[in-house]
């Protein structure tokens, strides 16, 4: 299996920049919760070993590495709500969290390597998109660490708040469980309704009612 490495920042080293922050975001999925992004910097002297994709990663190696990833490098974690991505859509409201979790940054970098194929709208620092780059950069890996852990306990806090949805459990995904509880009890103010199960359910209420 091949892990991520530090090729792209030193790349980026090379061209002149000094301080390169890895992006990336969680929660585009979820049918509940908010989405979350986040931008690290990480210490070359002081790398946390065992960086990978969060998803790769069991539940106690991610709460591990969230611990040193927050105790060694500039670390910057922001979301988009659930109205946001009701009002403009996930893609844009995952590229504002983004945004929000670099200008975050105790000190602005000044070059910024960003998961996936797209650059934020708005973004007008030096940047590069990397397909997959969760798997192949060290700085994003710790971004998909940082931002699925929190993402991760803020849906649990959400679950005491709202139970019955399993939330704790499936952070807000579309399993059967979930989408199952939608039906018995109902749409809650963090669910996303522009999504298509949600919306569905809301829609034959309102048939209902009619």
């Amino acid at each position: 299996m091949t892990l991520p490495d530090f090729s792209f920042e030193d790349a980026a080293r090379d061209r002149g920049h000094l301080r390169i922050a890895g992006v990336d975001e969680v929660g585009r999925g979820p049918l509940a919760g908010p989405v979350v992004a986040a931008a690290v910097v990480l210490d070359p002297a002081r790398l946390p070993a065992g960086l990978n994709d969060s998803k790769k990663l069991t539940l106690d190696r991610r709460e591990a590495l969230f611990s040193q990833i927050m105790d060694s490098a500039d670390v910057s974690i922001a979301q988009a709500s659930v109205a946001e991505i009701d009002s403009y859509n996930i893609l844009r409201a995952s590229h504002l969290a983004m945004l929000r979790a670099i200008a975050g940054l105790a000190t602005p970098p000044d070059h910024a390597l960003i998961d996936g194929n797209m650059v934020p709208r708005g973004l007008t620092l030096s940047c590069e998109t990397i397909v997959k780059g969760d798997a192949r950069s060290l700085s994003i890996a710790a971004a998909s660490i940082v931002a699925k852990v929190w993402r991760d306990r803020h849906m649990v806090d959400l679950a005491q708040q709202f139970p019955g949805y399993g939330w704790d459990a499936n952070a807000g995904y579309p399993t059967p469980a979930h989408k199952l509880a939608l039906v018995s009890l109902g749409v809650t103010p963090h669910h996303r309704r522009s999504f298509k199960p949600v919306h569905n359910i809301l829609y034959q209420d309102q048939i209902i009612s009619d």
